[in-house]
């Protein structure tokens, strides 16, 4: 066994326990009250142990060196999609005897998220949080030029390029309305799975980089944006947007459609409410929902101080007693605002049912909103775990990229970052299984 499973075997976990110490927490920053609430929660039960935030948000590089250095901190909160390295890297542990211990129901947790964690039958985060994407548009667009929901949700994604043509505004070279924004290249992995296909085998070993799915959604959605006047004219409109602001691109009427994350409703609600919104779930190329899952995951570090303590703050913060007070805290501060509760996705499908039921009206169109957005939690996918996540994510965003800046095709693209996902694949399960 390597130097993960040392760290976890030596450790004893018993969730009645007096805890003493330290623990000091790398890449949680942030904190506003849905933290804190559960902050207070963890600290109560971790007794006289003393806890300290690293401010500022988790530097990978300056992790890996607190680890070789034998200084680690006592727990990390990273991307779920930074598990799998971490773990090759023998930089985290994994987490058996502390979710035995502590008494933490790994079945309680959104599939995708846990699956996003688990390498080689292992479990090396507790997940936290669930991101899905929705479709949003601008309802009056949509209406002006003849289209609905179903035009722009994926579904069809001819009448979605269509669509696009139909929504675009442009002033010589330049976009003055976007038509249909399909986000890339970051949600590439979404339309891929959308369309039946997957950009990684399901035992995390073999990309899938170069398959019929990944080179047909790539191809379609640099497409749409070529049938708008080019991604260069696209992106410029997209990064002049006031996105945080009362100047979005919604409120605007410079933005027809585009799949978002779920927290961007939020924002539109609190600075836009009178937008001309209209939502739905991204939906398959069979029109049922689907969501590509993100988040992220409590992790303890190989050589950590104080596991036992790490153990139980990852237990407490991803508890449903947790997650209820921090919705508890979340209501009060939305009814002192007068505005609406919309809900917390936590990752723990117990607590997503219960904060689900909290969930306040705000009236149309953004009582919608939060429909689909729990629809969409419901209909996740992600792709599994790996050990090669981070140098995978390079590959198809390089490709990515050589396709919207006119350097290759869609099928020469992938078929160079098939070479070079697989190769890092290899090399890094090569590497784990030394462990």
């Amino acid at each position: 066994m390597g130097t993960g499973g040392q760290g976890d075997s030596n450790a004893s976990y018993d969730s009645g326990a007096d805890l003493t110490g330290n623990l000091t927490v790398m890449g949680f920053s942030g904190v506003d009250e849905v933290a804190t609430a559960r902050m207070d929660l963890a600290k109560s039960e971790l007794g006289d142990v003393k806890v300290k935030l690293i401010e500022g948000d988790l530097d990978i590089q300056q992790f890996l060196s607190s680890v070789a250095s034998g200084k680690p901190p006592t727990l990390l909160y990273a991307d779920r999609d930074q598990i799998g390295s971490l773990a090759a890297r023998g930089a985290i542990v994994p987490l058996g005897d502390c979710i035995d211990g502590e008494g933490i129901t790994t079945g309680d947790f959104v599939q995708s998220a846990i699956d996003q964690v688990t390498i080689g039958g292992e479990v090396y985060g507790i997940p936290e949080f669930n991101t899905v994407q929705l479709t949003m548009a601008n309802a009056d667009l949509l209406k002006a030029a003849g289209l609905t929901l179903d035009d722009v949700n994926g579904s069809d994604r001819e009448a979605m390029t269509a669509a696009a043509t139909k929504l675009v505004q442009r002033e010589g070279d330049n976009v003055s309305v976007i038509g249909v924004d399909t986000k890339l290249p970051e949600f590439l992995p979404l339309w891929v799975e959308a369309a039946g296909g997957s950009l990684l085998s399901d035992d995390g070993k073999t990309a899938q980089l170069d398959s019929e799915e990944a080179v047909s959604s790539l191809e379609w959605a640099a497409d749409v944006y070529e049938q708008q006047g080019g991604f260069s004219a696209i992106k410029a409109t997209r990064d002049s947007a006031d996105f945080f602001g009362e100047g979005n691109q919604f409120a605007t009427g410079s933005l027809g459609a585009m799949p978002m994350e779920q927290w961007y409703l939020n924002v539109l609600s609190d600075v836009s409410p009178d937008a001309p919104m209209a939502f739905d779930t991204v939906r398959t190329t069979e029109g049922e929902p689907i969501a590509f899952a993100s988040g992220s995951a409590w992790a303890i570090p190989s050589g950590s101080d104080n596991p036992e303590a790490a153990c139980r703050w990852a237990r407490v913060m991803t508890s449903v007693d947790a997650w209820r007070a921090a919705a508890d805290a979340r209501v009060a501060l939305r009814e002192q605002d007068g505005k609406p509760f919309t809900g917390i996705l936590t990752g723990n499908t117990v607590a997503d049912a219960e904060i689900k039921d909290m969930v306040t009206e705000g009236g149309e169109p953004w009582d919608s909103g939060v429909a689909a957005m729990y629809e969409a939690n419901d209909h996740t996918v992600a792709l599994p775990a790996n050990p090669a996540d981070a140098e995978f994510e390079d590959a198809m965003q390089e490709a990515v990229n050589k396709v919207l800046n006119g350097q290759a095709t869609p099928k020469d693209a992938l078929a160079e970052a098939q070479k070079t996902a697989q190769a890092a694949l290899d090399d890094a399960w090569a590497e784990l299984e030394k462990q």
